[in-house]
């Protein structure tokens, strides 16, 4: 498992983004995203680019972290991993893009993270933003930001460090 340290600004914030599916199922990353997650002191990326230029558009903003998803190819499979936890000083956050159901992705990627003290989970797959606290860890899907699914808008997430708490919040583009 890799593990990264990064430090935060003071009330800055980490922008989160999953499946973005560039350029397979969309063409480019939504404007709006890179409005949303300007300022951000990190940005993690759950996975499912399908190509690494993702990265290097967001790596204009702030840096990047990002686990591949199973549709990456091989080769971003073996430069990302497929999951990671991210240090921030006392908090510790779990990336991972998840597979299987979509309905059972929250529980799939728990278990990849057991053995581990993290205070937040981030994960990608189902196309579906998600954002539960359960027993004080926050785990989020930022959902999809180029191919949502069910109806929703394409999505992002902010997760903002307060002391040893998490807090996040989903924004819809």
């Amino acid at each position: 498992m890799q593990e990264v340290k990064y430090n935060l600004k003071k009330n800055g914030f980490i922008g989160i983004v999953s499946d973005t599916h560039v350029p397979v199922r969309a063409l480019s990353l939504p404007g709006q995203l890179f409005t949303m997650i300007d300022g951000a002191d990190l940005i993690l990326h759950a996975g499912d680019l399908e190509e690494e230029s993702v990265l290097d558009e967001l790596r204009n903003l702030a840096p990047v972290e990002a686990v591949a998803g199973n549709m990456d190819p091989v080769y971003l499979k073996a430069e990302l991993g497929i999951k990671k936890i991210i240090h921030l000083g006392g908090i510790s956050l779990g990336l991972i893009h998840g597979s299987g159901m979509p309905r059972g992705v929250p529980d799939f990627a728990l278990r990849h993270f057991l053995d581990y003290k993290i205070q937040g989970l981030i994960f990608g797959h189902s196309h579906v933003p998600y954002l539960e606290y359960r027993e004080g860890m926050l785990l989020l899907n930022p959902g999809s930001a180029g191919a949502p699914r069910r109806g929703e808008k394409p999505s992002c997430a902010r997760i903002w460090v307060e002391g040893k708490h998490l807090r996040g919040e989903i924004i819809y583009l």
